[in-house]
């Protein structure tokens, strides 16, 4: 039997142009066509005004993989892997650069938010835009239509343009929308993470009910491993544009983790014009570090107490800094604690540093992989001076065991409690 999806070598490939510089002067342009008479060429011309430096970037390199029909394949990698590429490519929205994909079967896709809507129509409308879009008759869409609609429960703004929607209300049209198509394809990216958890449950479900009684395919691009494992009997790993590892969804996940555990996890390699996107830079992080016997380390034993340490400079005076950090589990995302504390309520001057740490008690987390994130904000208006995310490069906190009871690795922390046994 031939495999409904087969996808043979591919490779995408993109030109980046870069500007060399920034303002150039038309007396340099003329210096410069008269020191290089034969860049009257075009390409010439751009070379010799430093216009013309492009960098080759593969977004994906000698990609193969099979998948048969009614299997709900996972894909999953950090941003930037090349997932969103290689759904696009399997959408048929971007053409490959080399390689060859084949596909037996009609295909749906949701990978961005309001794909196939028009601002200005109503929701009713674009459902049968939208529908007819991906593939579906009129007839179909009749057929389909108060399911449609029942399923994104959008009832009482059908007749409301959906640019007055939200992205959420976006999603939930979008998504119901391409499950309703019946297409014996359907490509999913991280999109439901719009939605709310509630609706994200029923689109997980939806989606295991077509595979089990449909028998129809699955893409599925995913940051929440825990639905991944739930609904993927396999997964492809991707890491910078290639596969690094396939096959049983338990398997790659982890592989996944390993990846993750292998960061750069200090602040060295964190870009400061990601950090300074959503924030002011007022005060900034310097250092992060875990410390264990007086030595830096990300590595703790379950029975070790965990020393965080963080040092911060004040790019002009402030007033208030208020500390956050949240706890993720790194592979389901999940937060499984947070910290909120004043670091100080007096006054900081421009140039200073303040130093401080963190410090939480052996045998509180479980075993694992956790992600920190952390800001310093204002106390009174809550504006971010710095945010560590995923946006940037967050360390990692490993706590390991060398137990052998199963049950020490379940949930993510000890609950402290006392036995009284009466008489």
């Amino acid at each position: 039997m031939k495999s409904i999806i087969e996808v043979k070598n591919i490779g995408k490939k993109y030109n980046i142009a870069h500007q060399r510089g920034g303002y150039v002067a038309l007396r340099d342009v003329i210096a410069n066509i008269f020191r290089n008479p034969f860049a009257f060429v075009a390409d010439k011309a751009k070379s010799a005004v430093g216009l013309k430096v492009k960098e080759e970037f593969w977004a994906l390199k000698d990609i193969s993989f099979t998948v048969n029909k009614g299997e709900v394949v996972g894909v999953i990698g950090a941003n930037g892997a090349g997932k969103s590429t290689l759904l696009k490519i399997l959408s048929q929205i971007t053409p490959p650069t080399e390689g060859e994909v084949i596909l037996r079967g009609r295909v749906g896709s949701l990978l961005e938010v309001g794909t196939g809507f028009h601002p200005e129509l109503t929701g009713r409308e674009n459902i049968f835009l939208n529908g007819a879009i991906l593939g579906m008759k009129k007839k179909e869409i009749v057929q389909k239509f108060d399911e449609i609609v029942a399923f994104a429960g959008i009832e009482k703004f059908l007749d409301t343009p959906v640019k007055h929607y939200s992205s959420g209300m976006h999603v939930r049209l979008a998504f119901s929308v391409a499950a309703h198509m019946e297409p014996e394809i359907l490509v999913v990216d991280e999109v439901l993470a719009v939605g709310d958890a509630e609706f994200q449950k029923k689109c997980l479900g939806k989606m295991d009910e077509i595979t089990k009684r449909d028998g129809r395919t699955i893409l599925f691009v995913s940051h929440n491993i825990a639905a991944v494992m739930s609904l993927c009997t396999r997964t492809i790993l991707l890491d910078h544009g290639k596969i690094v590892d396939a096959g049983d969804t338990d398997k790659v996940i982890d592989t996944y983790k390993k990846i993750i555990s292998a960061r750069n996890k200090n602040l060295t390699d964190i870009s400061l014009k990601n950090r300074l996107k959503r924030t002011t830079g007022d005060v900034l992080f310097e250092i992060a570090k875990g410390i264990k016997n007086n030595k830096e380390s990300w590595d703790f034993g379950a029975n070790e107490d965990i020393l965080l340490e963080f040092k911060a400079i004040a790019q002009k005076d402030i007033d208030n800094l208020l500390f956050y950090m949240s706890i993720k589990d790194s592979v389901s995302g999940e937060i499984v604690s947070n910290i909120k504390t004043v670091i100080s309520d007096k006054p900081i001057r421009s140039g200073k540093s303040i130093a401080f740490s963190i410090s939480v008690p052996k045998k509180v987390l479980r075993p694992g992989h956790y992600s920190l994130y952390f800001t310093l904000s204002d106390i009174e208006s809550k504006i971010f001076f710095d945010v560590i995310d995923d946006n940037v490069n967050i360390p990692l906190l490993n706590i390991i065991t060398t137990s052998l009871d199963e049950h020490e690795n379940i949930g993510f922390f000890s609950m402290p409690y006392t036995l009284k046994v009466n008489d």
